[in-house]
Order: structure tokens, then sequence, then C-alpha cells
């Protein structure tokens, strides 16, 4: 059977070959269609893949819908610039052969920042972003002064005009921007969505040169940067991102050979072919940030940190802040991740000064934790070289060290009271805009001695003027400093400072109270770091006096018109506030800059 149907076989095979010659050409060969895939959603500057390279596959014209030019061949790469819905077409002639839709979205940013990335500030998409946050910068600082600082800042002069429709569209509006940190790179990276490589590159580079930075364009299409003082920069592309690398200039060790520094310097081509290595998801699917990323608010611009090595005895593995801005506000809120309670979950002392003092401060600032925990913060660690150098000072001064840290209770509290009554005589009298006002300090104690001795030592052979005595257990030093009365008490359980003018005038009430109802319950009480400057109320201070003793009414006037003027000029703050407490799995950073409504 096997041997009479052969001939046929083969007189079979003839006759396709001779169609096939007449169809496609000399030669007989097997067609292989062109391999386009599913329809499929892909990211911008991304490359994509079409067809095949495997022998037979034949030559086809490639349609990528995008306007770009076509290809010819039996396999192509295209990235998409821009976020869009494109129909990819295979042509044979004028035959189409093949097809398939990719819908490309935007490449997030975080998915071009590597995934070992330890530190990262980014903005996720620029149009919702830059405008408000130079409006708001330019707003606090002054229309000059944003101007320059701008326009001297490599990158945003470019993203303000992109989102402001004045530039080319080289920027991707739609994607990202941001500046990280890793491990193998002593350094940090600019990073910047872009929608056409070549253009935007080069005017990041032009910016540079107009700066008097000497740019070498280099033959695999990076470009390196010189810096008067720091190791060269490297400017390249990859994936629809520009990259800035900016190495750090390595410590300078005394002894070592100039040339052996130089050589140590980072390689910002190494940190090139590790981002343009790298694959998959980049930051974007961090364990840590993925555990931070729930802990704070929607915001318009991000900060993250995360350890490389995570080690036992480091108990804070991370930390992520969101900054929102909204007209005339900017909100900040972060959140600390730690392993172990914070502050060993001990809570703060109740700080006492807030509970009665005069009401109306312009500043507030108040710390409450544990009292190791404090002296930790003022000279280092138990066992640490810090603690001990410090302690080392002390002994060497006569002072008690380990006595003085043991006094410490772990609450700290400052006051800050505007006196325009006492301003607007000064100012008057003396010609000078001046500041008046008090100044209130209390720090709980748990003795006295210690403390009374350092201050003691502290003043001996001062030029400063002052008053000791002691009545009821409590030590008390009477001078002036900056010609302003400084009265200081050392007592068994506090230690309590006023300076500047008096305050019998001013009601006296629940500080505290006021605060927390004003900036959210738990500020500015135990376990808290909180602080607020308001200068909101200055402003009214400011305003308030209808007569001043001793001042006539037209001078006085006059004083308050200029008064206020000269605020306003100088900054338009209207008032701050941040706060950092303990909270379950970490600790919350909350904060708020408010700018005053014209």
């Amino acid at each position: 059977m096997r041997s009479s149907s052969s001939p046929a076989l083969k007189v079979l095979l003839s006759v396709l070959c001779v169609v096939a010659v007449g169809l496609v050409g000399p030669g007989c060969r097997r067609a292989v269609k062109p391999d386009l895939g599913v329809d499929r959603t892909v990211e911008a500057g991304v490359p994509q893949q079409f067809g095949s390279a495997q022998e037979g596959a034949g030559a086809v014209t490639w349609d990528f819908g995008d306007g770009t030019p076509s290809q010819t061949a039996s396999q192509a790469f295209h990235a998409f610039a821009r976020a869009g819905t494109y129909t990819v077409r295979a042509l044979d002639g004028s035959e189409e052969v093949g097809r398939v839709q990719l819908t490309v979205v935007p490449r997030p940013v975080l998915r071009a920042i590597p995934e070992d990335a330890t530190v990262a500030f980014y903005v996720p998409r620029i149009a919702d972003a830059v405008a408000p946050l130079a409006g708001f910068y330019e707003k606090l600082v002054g229309p000059d002064m944003a101007r320059a600082q701008i326009e001297s800042t490599p990158f945003l002069p470019l993203l303000l005009e992109s989102v402001r429709g004045t530039a080319s569209r080289v920027v991707d509006a739609e994607e990202g921007f941001g500046v990280f940190a890793v491990p193998s790179f002593d350094g940090s990276v600019v990073l910047l969505g872009i929608q056409d490589g070549p253009p935007a590159m080069e005017r990041v580079l032009k910016e540079f040169e107009s700066a008097g930075r000497p740019v070498q364009r280099l033959e695999d299409g990076s470009a390196r940067v010189e810096f008067d003082d720091e190791p060269a920069g490297l400017v390249f592309l990859d994936r629809g991102y520009l990259y800035v690398a900016l190495p750090e200039a390595p410590e300078v060790k005394e002894g070592e050979p100039v040339k052996a520094q130089a050589v140590a310097a980072p390689d910002a081509q190494a940190l090139r072919r590790h981002v343009v290595g790298f694959q998959g998801a980049g930051l974007s699917e961090s364990p840590m940030l993925a555990r931070l990323r729930g802990r704070v608010q929607e915001g318009s611009v991000y900060a993250f940190l995360g350890t490389s090595k995570p080690d036992e005895k480091d108990p804070i593995p991370g930390f992520m802040a969101s900054l929102r801005v909204k007209e005339d506000r900017a909100e900040l809120e972060g959140f600390l991740a730690s392993d172990k309670p914070l502050l060993e979950g001990k809570p703060g002392p109740v700080p006492a000064l807030l509970s009665r003092a005069p009401m109306g401060p312009v500043a507030s600032a108040m710390v409450s934790v544990p009292a190791e925990q404090m002296a930790n913060w003022l000279i280092g660690a138990p066992g640490s070289e810090r603690r001990m150098e410090a302690l080392t000072k002390m002994t060497a001064r006569g002072l008690d060290g380990e006595g003085l840290i043991g006094a410490l209770r772990g609450d700290l509290t400052l006051l800050v009271y505007f006196d325009a009554p006492a301003f607007y005589r000064n100012f008057i009298t003396n010609k000078r805009p001046e500041p008046r006002g008090s100044v209130l300090l209390e720090a709980g104690l748990t003795r006295s001695e210690p403390v009374v001795a350092v201050v003691t030592k502290a003043l001996e052979g001062s030029s400063w003027s002052v008053e000791k005595g002691a009545e009821r257990g409590t030590t008390r030093f009477r001078g002036r400093v900056l010609e302003q009365p400084v009265v200081l008490l050392v007592g068994p359980d506090r230690l309590s400072l006023q300076a500047g003018e008096a305050l019998e005038g001013r009601p006296a009430g629940d500080v505290g109270g006021a605060l927390r109802e004003r900036f959210g319950a738990g500020a500015f009480g135990p376990s808290h770091l909180s602080l607020m400057v308001d200068l909101g109320r200055l402003r009214a201070d400011l305003d308030a006096p209808q007569q001043v003793p001793g001042v006539p009414p037209a001078q006085l006037g006059a004083a308050k018109a200029f008064g206020g003027a000269f605020l306003d000029q100088v900054t338009p703050f209207d008032h701050a506030f941040m706060d950092f407490s303990p909270e379950e799995g970490g600790a919350r950073l909350r904060g708020r800059v408010v700018l005053r409504k014209d």
C-alpha cells in the first residue's frame, strides 16, 4: 500500500508547489500567519512584540495605528507613547492578514521605580498635582522667589509648561514624577513620565547646558552631565520615563589620595543598567508599601521610606506620608510602621502647664514621652557612643549626668505670646518694629538638685547678671537676657521659666483643651509631640488695641496699619500645626499649613 501511494503523494506535492510558486514566487515554503496575540491592555512606553522570528515567518507590513511610520519585517517591536486605544494591523501588500486591539494606559510611576528602592518621593499623576503644588508654593514664598527656584531646578519648568499647555507634548501629564534611591547607588535618581523620549531628553539637556553644566551625549543614547564639585550625572530613557541619576560625592577621608576617591565615586552607568534591566511591577507591589499605603489619606504627593534588609534590632521597617494640597491649605498625613510598641508601650506624663495658662498663645510646642525616651533623644541611648561622650563631658565639668537624666519626668511645654501694647510703645518710642511678648516654658521633674547644679554651673563665669535665691524648696534664678526679664524656678516636681513682658492682663484657662478642640483630640496631650504656630492670632493681636497708654491715638493708628501691612508682606502664612503620636502598629503624623484668605 505504501509503495503504490508514494508516487501519487509526490505528484500532489509538486502540484501544490507549482501553485505556491505562482502565488508567492520561486521556492516552496510553508506560510506562517503573523502572531499578534489577543486584544489586551498595555502600558505606555513599554515595547510590545508583534509577529514571530521563527524560521518560515514571512515579512509583513506593521501598521501600529498611532500615526508612527509602519515597519516591514516578520517581527516588530513598538512602544506606544500615549494612552488610548489602537488597532495594530499586519498587511501583506494591501491585504490585511491579522489585527489586534491594544488599550494603552499610563505607566504608573511606581512601576518605573526599581523594587529595591528604599526611598521614594513621587507624584502619581502630573496633571493632578503639579499645578496646585506650584500655586501653593508661589503663594507661600512669593511669585519671584518661586519662579527663580523653579527655573533653576531641572524638570520643573518642563513640568509646569506641560500641565499649562504652553509646551510641546513631550511630558505625559497622565503619568508621574518622582525621586528615589536604591542601596546599590550612592545618590538620588529623578524620573519623569514622557510621551516623546528624544525631544524630552534634549530639552532637559539644554536646561543643564544653559545653567553652565557641560553635557556629553553618548553613543548608547544616554548623556553625561558634569557638575562643579560633584560626580558626573547621567540622563537616560527607559520604557516611557526619563531618568537623571545624580551621584553623591564620596566622603573625603583624611590621608586617602584624591585619585582613589574619584575611582570610588558612584557608578551612574551601573545604576542605568539596574533600571533598564529590572522587570515586573517595580516598587508598586512592595509588601512594605502595601502595608503602609492604606494607613494614609489620598494625596497629590507621597513619600516612602523602607529598609533594604529588615533587622530584628530595628523595630521601624518603614514610613509613608501623603501631602494633599487644596487652594490655600496643605495637609500632611504619615504613618510610621513599628514591629514593637513605640515608647515601649508606656504613656507619657501629663503636661501640667497647658491645663491652666494665659489664653491666646501665638506658638505652642509640647513633648510628652517616658523619661528614659526623653533622655535617649537628648544624649543618646544607654551604652551608645553619643551617651558615653555626653556623660564623660558632664563628669569633667563636675556634673552628675546620671542624676540629671533621672531627674527628667519626660514632658516639656513651651508657650509663646505676643504683647501688642508693648510692641506699639517700643515702635513709637524707638522707631524699631521689634517683637515684644512672653515665653513660658515648663519641664516636669522627679527631683530638683541635679537640675539646680547644672543651671548654676552654666551661669558661672557668664556675662549675665543673675540673682539666685531659694524659698520653700524652690530655687529661683532672676536676671535679664537681651534686655528682657527672665525668671527660672526649679522646684521638686517642675522647672518653670518666664521671659519677656508680664502676662497679668491675659485671662487664664485650659489652653490644652482649646488646642485639642482646634486641632483634634489627643493633640497636646500625653504621649504626643505637638507643635503649633498661629500668625492669624498674631494679626488679631496687632489689630486689637484701641488705645495704648502713652501712645497718641493718631500714632497708634499709623503703627497698626504699618504692623499689619508689614506682616502681610513678610508672609501669607496663617497657621501651621503638626502632631506625632503612637498608634496601634506604629505612630501617626498629622500636619497642616494654612495660608490667610485674601
